[in-house]
C-alpha cells in the first residue's frame, strides 16, 4: 500500500514563518531576563546571544519543519542526471 504525498502549503508557510519568530522572540526574551534578574553577566549574556542562540535557531527550525510536514525521507530522494 502506498501512501500518498503532499506538501505542505501556505498554512504551514505561515506557521513556519510565526513559529521561527516566536521561538527567536522568546530566546531572546529569556536571556535578556535572565541577565535583568542578574542570573547570567552581561559577558555571558552576549556570549549566548553569539554562539548558543544560532544553535537554538536551528533546533526550533527542525522541530517545527517536522511537526509541520516538511521533513523529507528517503522515498522523496531520486537520481539526479541526465539521459546522454
Amino acid at each position: 500500500m502506498t501512501t500518498l504525498k503532499s506538501s505542505p502549503g501556505p498554512a504551514a508557510d505561515s506557521a513556519f514563518r510565526s513559529g521561527m519568530m516566536a521561538a527567536a522572540l522568546l530566546g531572546l526574551a529569556g536571556i535578556g531576563v535572565l541577565h535583568t534578574i542578574d542570573m547570567i553577566p552581561l559577558h555571558l549574556a552576549g556570549y549566548a546571544i553569539v554562539l548558543l542562540f544560532p544553535m537554538y535557531l536551528v533546533g526550533a527550525a527542525s522541530v517545527l519543519s517536522v511537526w509541520l510536514g516538511y521533513n523529507a525521507d528517503v522515498t522523496d530522494l531520486r537520481p539526479v542526471y541526465k539521459d546522454p
